[in-house]
């Protein structure tokens, strides 16, 4: 019972979003590791602090491990360390701050600070497991030596493993083999600028060993509140003397005051994982995990990274895109928090005239065959938006118009009453990844979010091989004229003279080389008419549509009756003889209307429907039944 409550409870907790890429909790100081060709990510846990906590400080009582193989896809394996739950650490301290984990010779040894029960400070403790998403468990005591914050591991090529913490200054050590014992005297890293820093990470590429750590690099003179950098240093050796060489990234522009990260190589790209307070712009104590793409210059230095709200990673076409999270946009475009009190809600992206535009790079439409669009706006009536590819002037792949007659069109309205999620059909499905481009045609729209989606399978085309009916008798082969406009204002007015005058009368002088006919196999016992309109490019509605089908018997069938229902008005022949008439405004029932009795030689024998509807959607269901009501199956069907 406990693996299955584990096992739904990653499958509750998985997310799916851009920057930033957590969305149902606060995550900050991320680790990201590559263990078996998968991401796993190891934040530190930001949480409200309860009460008789700082409520202006940073509150962390547990870890979670995240992984990933696209980043864009994070499942949470839930929590591997907790504070009470550690032997060494004071009971409920909550400053489990910045995190590393690392693998060696099979096991994963993962590196955290806490306040210990004895002494002031902080000290640094390891808990090991045999998976990177443990179970882990807690060394009895820290590490001895180590005191201060933010540990991180480098194992390098030859087998080595070092440790980096902040304590005084940015310090180093190597680790014994055992990876939980200092192995000599640790030494502060030169080299390094003035000002304050902390949270360093080591990592190795070629032969140059990099340094970055977060920094200040301004003053408080004058009032001022200077915030922090991600800085890097390089050096020959992994415990330095250092060269410093500047900025990976620079302070967040709205001030808040620690960024925090790691660097990792995944499948051939460089990402920076770091920290912001997108889902929390009013608290700098709560923050939330974020992705970009890093890049190196020819002489190894490290090029500057520029925050994003899009973050990396390709987003299926059939995902929920959070469209606000844009790469680029035209001027006057902005974002806001969808609701400010439940901020993991995410944002809205708000294009206010006319004109405007965002564009959100890297969609796949590989899984997109016969699709529609479905979307959540707020705008004023009468707004339409187009949905194009690449560009404001690119290719339409959907219209999405707000009007009054939204109200009573295919819609879902969320509590506020003030979003509305709306359909939309494909007019053109891109191939393969793709960027996407939303333009505001009207009076001004705020977006959430959009997802494709495929139609389910209602039919396919038909084989040659014959078919038989199913295992309730339901014919499902048939050859579909595609749909005739007629004008019908109310399904009231389908009574049985209308129908005989307008529709009977037409079926003997019915010239098929006038309209285009398709063979199909229903998907379901119902055959779904106004799907197969839907896929011809014809409306649905105020539409005529005829079907014939041809059952081969192989013995005389007596006493037969046909049974049918339909959603709309519909006429019944079989072999050009009409045998039922279903009036009036139908809802489809199975064996809503059956004929007097037929009997049916051995042969080949022709059925044929008309079916009308106004303003509803259409389809039907036919089948044979014998003289006690039981379904005739034992017949062949060839088109």
């Amino acid at each position: 019972m406990r693996k299955l409550l584990s096992l739904l409870l990653l499958a509750t907790l998985s997310a799916s979003a851009q920057n930033p890429v957590i969305r149902d909790q606060f995550t900050a100081d991320p680790t990201a590791r590559v263990f078996n060709n998968k991401v796993y990510l190891y934040p530190s846990h930001d949480i409200f602090p309860p009460e008789g906590q700082r409520q202006d400080w940073f509150c962390m009582e547990d870890y979670h491990v995240f992984s990933s193989e696209n980043l864009t896809d994070w499942t949470d394996h839930g929590v591997i360390v907790t504070q009470n739950q550690v032997p060494w650490v004071k009971p409920d301290s909550y400053s489990m701050w910045a995190p590393d984990c690392v693998e060696r010779n099979g096991k994963y040894y993962f590196y955290f600070p806490a306040a210990p029960k004895s002494g002031r400070g902080f000290g640094v403790g390891v808990a090991v497991a045999d998976r990177p998403d443990g179970p882990f468990v807690p060394e009895p005591e820290p590490i001895k030596g180590v005191l201060g914050i933010d540990p991180c591991v480098l194992v390098d090529g030859d087998g080595q493993s070092y440790i980096y913490w902040s304590g005084m200054g940015l310090r180093g050590a190597k680790l014994q083999p055992d990876m939980k014992q200092l192995d000599g005297e640790q030494q502060v890293m030169e080299g390094l600028p003035e000002g304050f820093k902390e949270g360093p990470f080591a990592f190795r590429r070629g032969d140059w060993y990099y340094l970055t750590f977060p920094w200040v690099r301004g003053s408080k003179e004058n009032g001022a509140n200077p915030t922090e950098t991600l800085a890097y240093a390089m050096s020959k050796s992994p415990l330095g003397p250092w060269d410093f060489k500047g900025l990976i990234m620079a302070e967040h522009a709205n001030g808040c005051w620690t960024n925090h990260h790691s660097i990792v190589n995944y499948r051939g790209q460089w990402y920076l994982f770091y920290h912001h307070n997108p889902l929390s712009p009013r608290d700098d104590k709560r923050r939330s995990v974020q992705i970009e793409k890093l890049y190196f210059n020819a002489d190894g230095t490290i090029r500057e990274v520029k925050e994003t709200m899009r973050g990396v990673g390709i987003n299926k076409a059939t995902e929920k895109i959070e469209i606000d999270r844009y790469t680029s946009a035209s001027n006057g475009v902005t974002t806001q928090l969808v609701d400010t009190i439940n901020t993991f809600r995410g944002y809205q992206a708000s294009l206010p005239q006319k004109g405007a535009w965002l564009k959100y790079a890297d969609v796949d439409f590989s899984s997109i065959t016969d699709g529609y669009l479905t979307i959540c706006v707020k705008a004023a009536e009468n707004t339409e938006l187009f949905v194009r590819e690449k560009s404001a002037k690119g290719k339409i792949l959907a219209r999405v118009k707000v009007t009054v007659k939204s109200q009573m069109g295919p819609f879902r309205r969320d509590q506020s009453g003030q979003w509305l999620t709306l359909y939309a059909p494909l007019q053109y499905t891109p191939k393969g990844v793709t960027d996407l481009c939303i333009s505001c045609e009207g009076e001004g729209v705020s977006v959430d979010w959009l997802q494709f989606k495929n139609r389910p399978l209602y039919y396919t085309p038909s084989s040659s091989t014959p078919s038989h009916p199913d295992a309730e008798g339901f014919i499902r082969r048939w050859s579909l004229l595609e749909p005739i406009r007629h004008e019908v204002s109310s399904n009231i007015i389908l009574t049985d003279s209308y129908l005989q005058e307008k529709i009977a009368g037409g079926y003997p002088k019915l010239n098929p080389k006038k309209g285009k006919w398709h063979l199909i196999d229903s998907q379901s016992y119902h055959v779904r008419v106004f799907r197969f309109a839907e896929k011809t490019g014809h409306d649905p509605y105020h539409s005529l549509f005829w079907g014939t089908t041809v059952i081969d018997c192989p013995e005389e069938l007596p006493d037969v009756r046909l049974a049918a229902g339909s959603n709309g008005a519909s006429l019944w022949w079989v072999d050009g003889r009409q045998v039922l008439t279903l009036d009036g405004d139908r809802r489809m029932v199975q064996d809503d209307g059956v004929s007097q009795r037929l009997t049916l030689k051995p042969g080949r024998h022709v059925v044929t429907f008309a079916l009308v509807n106004g303003p509803g959607l259409s389809d039907l269901c036919v089948r044979l039944l014998d003289e006690n009501g039981k379904p005739i199956t034992n017949y062949t069907i060839n088109l």
